[in-house]
């Protein structure tokens, strides 16, 4: 049956995300590993020349610049940190256009915030981006604007995970590599001499989160819990991911020819369309709905709009056409979707039934709170 999956996910993947973790990218100093990189840009051109396209997501810009500075620990002050990386930004990309270019491919260098992927506009203007790099020959290369991003602004992505994982969404890429300084998922701690490789998941449950194992490092944010995150994202959406070692020569062509190679997490159900692909997993939710066991029902297995009368509580503030997080009466989210309405106004109508919402208000311009078209389930 694996090998059977692993088949049918190369032959389907013509369009390939792949992640580049700081640990692949740079040696035991720290510094950039320009062999590496140049194997890797081999794989990449095979890849090409075997009509796939290929999207980097790379990690290394704090790391190449604290090799440039002769920095020893990763800096924790924010400005220092995001100086460091514009920096090493520019090493990083110069690296990836070097070792292509005997190939006749460009790197092109793309940084994002997560507001870019928030707003509709800039969302499809950096999809129309990568896919006109595609004609034009060059690999685009992907990392997070650490120069600009801030955590406490929530302009921030947490990690390159879950960029390379909201970038396959973007593009709807049969397939996200993740290449990692691990051979994949193990069953226990990888220090284990014990320890297992997991070679396919096929159900993404609770016991599958709880065998990652992080390991504390100076330089990278990354880890197997976070791996598993992007994983989950992807295979959401209907997507293919695989955690393959990173640090071994040839990885890339050994996976695109169904070979046993890392873990393969297969596309949790049927592929998401590109507009709940952006709602669903792209747009930073501004609020938080509470329903009652019949709305939840109604959601879940009904597939049917969410109506006022099943809003048990509002929480947070937010517009006409946020993106809300809908949560079961325990607050465990099953859905996000569009509001038809403020926070202000459906605190009014919450628990209404729909003939009483022009009463509330005195207009009833939906009868949804978010309409199915507009509402992705994430359960």
């Amino acid at each position: 049956m694996q090998d059977l999956l692993r088949q049918e996910v190369a032959t389907a993947a013509h369009t390939v995300v792949v992640k580049l973790g700081t640990r692949v990218l740079t040696d035991d100093r720290g510094l950039l590993n320009h062999q590496r990189i140049a194997q890797l840009a081999e794989e990449i051109h095979e890849l090409r020349e075997a009509n796939r396209q290929v999207v980097v997501v790379s990690s290394g810009a704090v790391g190449a610049g604290m090799g440039q500075l002769g920095l020893k620990q990763r800096p924790r002050d924010l400005a220092q940190l995001q100086a460091v990386a514009a920096i090493g930004q520019t090493h990083l990309v110069e690296a990836y256009d070097r070792a292509l270019r005997p190939y006749g491919r460009h790197a092109a260098q793309i940084l994002l915030t997560a507001e870019d992927l928030h707003d509709r506009t800039r969302y499809l203007n950096v999809r129309n981006t990568i896919l006109q790099l595609f004609k034009l020959n060059a690999v685009p290369v992907i990392n997070e604007n650490d120069t600009v991003a801030v955590d406490e602004l929530q302009i921030s992505f947490g990690d390159n995970d879950r960029l390379a994982a909201l970038v396959t969404n973007l593009l709807r890429a049969p397939l996200l590599v993740i290449l990692s300084d691990v051979a994949g998922l193990f069953d226990r701690d990888p220090a284990d001499p014990a320890a297992l490789r997991v070679p396919l998941v096929t159900d993404f449950n609770q016991a599958v989160m709880g065998l990652a194992h992080d390991r504390a490092t100076g330089v990278s944010k990354g880890g197997m819990a976070s791996k598993l995150r992007a994983a989950r994202l992807a295979t959401s959406a209907g997507e293919n991911v695989i955690i393959a070692p990173g640090k071994e020569p040839g990885s890339l062509g050994k996976i695109l020819r169904g070979e046993d190679v890392g873990t393969l997490f297969c596309a949790q159900g049927s592929t998401v369309s590109p507009w709940k692909r952006w709602i669903g997993f792209a747009v930073q939710p501004r609020g938080k709905l509470l329903l009652d066991e019949g709305a939840e029902t109604a959601v879940l297995q009904k597939g049917r709009s969410l109506l006022a009368i099943g809003v048990v509580e509002v929480q947070g503030t937010f517009h006409k056409g946020d993106v809300v997080v809908i949560c079961n009466q325990s607050g465990q989210e099953i859905a996000r979707g569009l509001t038809n309405y403020r926070a202000e106004e459906l605190r009014l109508i919450q628990g209404l039934k729909s003939t009483a919402i022009a009463a509330a208000l005195g207009h009833c311009p939906y009868e949804e709170v978010v309409h199915r078209d507009n509402m992705v389930v994430t359960a």
